[in-house]
C-alpha cells in the first residue's frame, strides 16, 4: 500500500470518527442552566469544543486505522473467506 492510499484511508476514518464523537460530551443550554439567546435554537450546544472532538476523532481513527492495516496486512478478514461461509 503506497503513502497516498494510507493517508487517504486515514483521512476518511478521520472524518468518519470525527462524526462519531461529535455529540459526546455536549450539553444544551437547558442542561447546564444559562439563559437561551434570542434566536437560539433550544438544541445548540453550549459547551461545544472543537478541540476535544479533533483529539477524539484523532485516537479514535488511529486505533480504527491500525486494525484496518494490520488486517490488510494479515489478511484475517478477506472476499475469498466472506464468500465461502453458508
Amino acid at each position: 500500500m503506497n503513502w497516498y492510499a494510507i493517508f487517504a484511508i486515514y483521512v476518511l476514518f478521520w472524518v468518519i470518527s470525527a462524526f462519531i464523537v461529535l455529540p459526546l460530551g455536549i450539553r444544551t443550554p437547558d442542561e447546564t442552566g444559562e439563559e437561551l439567546l434570542k434566536g437560539q435554537a433550544d438544541s445548540a450546544p453550549s459547551n461545544f469544543r472543537p478541540g476535544v472532538v479533533a483529539l477524539r476523532a484523532t485516537i479514535l481513527s488511529a486505533l480504527l486505522f491500525g486494525l484496518y492495516y494490520a488486517n490488510y496486512v494479515e489478511g484475517w478478514v478477506t472476499l475469498e473467506r466472506w464468500t465461502h461461509i453458508g
